[in-house]
This record gives C-alpha cells, structure tokens and sequence, in this order.
C-alpha cells in the first residue's frame, strides 16, 4: 500500500476516534486496530501521537471550512422564498450551518476547542492548529460581514457568538444555540442599519 493511501487510512481512523472518544483516551494501538495498518507502518508515517493529531486537525480544517463556504455560497443560488438573496443572508447562513452540524449525531463539539481543552496547555503544535483555524474561520466570517456592506467590526462579534454557540451546542446536546445566535446576529446586523 502506498504511503499516500496508509496516511488516508490512518487519518480516517484517527478523525473517527479522536473526534468520538478524545484525543488522551485514544492511543496508537487503537489507530493501528481502526485503520488496519500496523503499529510499525502507523510510526512510519506519524513518528509521534502529536504529528496524527496535527495532522487530523490541519486536515478536518480543510474539510470543516469547505463545507461551510459551500452551504453559504448556495444562498446566493437559493435566498428567501419572500424575497432575493441579501449579501447580510450569507453572514445568516453560517448559523443556519452550524445548527445543521449540531444536529448530526455524531457531533462532539469543536474538535479544536476539544483538542485545545486536552492537549493546549502541553503541545505547541496542537495550540496552533487550533489557533489557526479560529484565526481562518474568524477571517472568513470577516469576509462575509465585509461583502454584506457592513462594518468589518461586526466580524468579530458574529465570531464569538458561532464560537459561543459552538460551546453550548456541545455542553447541551442540543442544536438550539445556533438559532438563538442567529437571532443575535439579526440584531446585531439590523443595529447596523442592515436587514
């Protein structure tokens, strides 16, 4: 098997256990177990339990923005039964996102935030993976409250209410914090003369 086809297996095995039972709980031996590979192929490919996780999260990165940038954009396609698409209702979409993501039943919570909470404090290379991904859906959500025509300021409280939103989705095991932070960022837009 080439390296590029064990490190994809290694990965899906290490998304699957880490983001379900947490990053500690979880040791090589069950990576090796879930993905087939043996123990001398999974070190050859990620010396060290710290390079799987940065690994894990620089990729779940990719593919958690991706699939919100998707959603998003599909409201210019779609907009509102009672009236055209709004810039403002892309920065709207995101929570529609986020609580569509609550609901799954897989859902954990952030993996960052849940790896930042585990590993943050002792491991450089996981604090920045979770500061780099913050920092780029941060950025993102700036884009979308620019493109809207509203101050980029408004960036970052729509940030901190899908941040907070995130954190008590998790806490709670319900899906309703993404509406209540929509109905937040409605009114936060509508204050800046929007919607």
């Amino acid at each position: 098997m080439d390296s590029t086809v064990a490190t994809e297996r290694a990965l899906d095995a290490a998304e699957r256990l880490f983001y379900q039972r947490g990053v500690q709980a979880v040791g090589m031996d069950d990576i090796r177990t879930a993905s087939g590979l043996s123990l001398k192929r999974l070190y050859q490919l990620f010396p060290a339990k710290e390079r799987l996780v940065e690994a894990y999260l620089e990729r779940r990165d990719v593919r958690w923005r991706q699939r919100l940038a998707e959603y998003v954009e599909q409201v210019d396609q779609h907009g509102h039964p009672e009236r055209p698409a709004a810039a403002e209702d892309r920065v709207l979409a995101v929570f529609d996102w986020l609580g569509q993501w609550f609901a799954e039943p897989d859902f954990n919570g952030c993996a960052w935030i849940n790896s930042y909470g585990e590993l943050g404090a002792t491991s450089e290379p996981i604090a920045r993976q979770g500061r780099l991904h913050k920092a780029a859906f941060k950025d993102y959500l700036v884009e979308l409250v620019e493109r809207a025509g509203l101050p980029s300021s408004l960036g970052d409280h729509v940030f901190l209410l899908a941040e907070g939103a995130m954190v008590t989705a998790a806490i709670t095991r319900s899906a309703d914090p993404a509406a209540q932070a929509a109905q937040a960022a409605r009114l936060l837009i509508a204050a800046c003369g929007k919607g």
